[in-house]
């Protein structure tokens, strides 16, 4: 399963997300789950902003050799489950095509179709971007756990 998570730089949210995801899916010894993210504005090829840099290694996360990417139709179309920070992220994958797998990623952790816009820390504090980080982990280690048990259910084969 390849997992997208998609804010507007990609710089800030989206990477978190990414390095967050990584983090999470190596703890709990998941295979087969790749995780990547991108921007519906990006700069392509910039790094992760500052805040997002050091916050993450206060966590022993690594963002050094990340590079924003414009969110495109090959790379909606290259990702099985999308996650969008906010409403306007999620009309943009959904134009670019992704509407039966995109979702909030706040919905989709809780397993809703209705859901919040995961804070945008750009330009704030690093306390901004840890309040930042503390909703991404959250918010994924239930998106986590909604994806190993909807692995783990039986097919029906009738």
């Amino acid at each position: 399963m390849r997992l997208l998570f998609v804010c507007t730089g990609n710089t800030c949210r989206s990477p978190l997300a990414e390095g967050i995801a990584r983090r999470l899916i190596a703890d709990r010894r998941l295979t087969d789950l790749e995780v990547s993210s991108s921007g519906t504005s990006a700069w392509p090829d910039a790094p992760a902003s500052d805040g997002s840099l050091l916050v993450a290694l206060e966590h022993e996360i690594d963002l050094g050799d990340h590079r924003a990417r414009q969110l495109s139709p090959e790379i909606v179309l290259n990702a099985d489950l999308i996650l969008a920070m906010g409403p306007h992220h999620l009309d943009r994958v959904e134009a670019l095509g992704g509407s039966d797998r995109s979702w909030l990623l706040t919905a989709y952790a809780s397993s809703s179709r209705t859901g919040r816009a995961v804070s945008d820390p750009f330009g704030g504090d690093l306390d901004v971007y840890r309040a930042t980080f503390a909703e991404l982990l959250t918010e994924i280690g239930a998106i986590l756990d909604r994806v190993e048990a909807e692995r783990s259910r039986p097919t029906n084969l009738s």
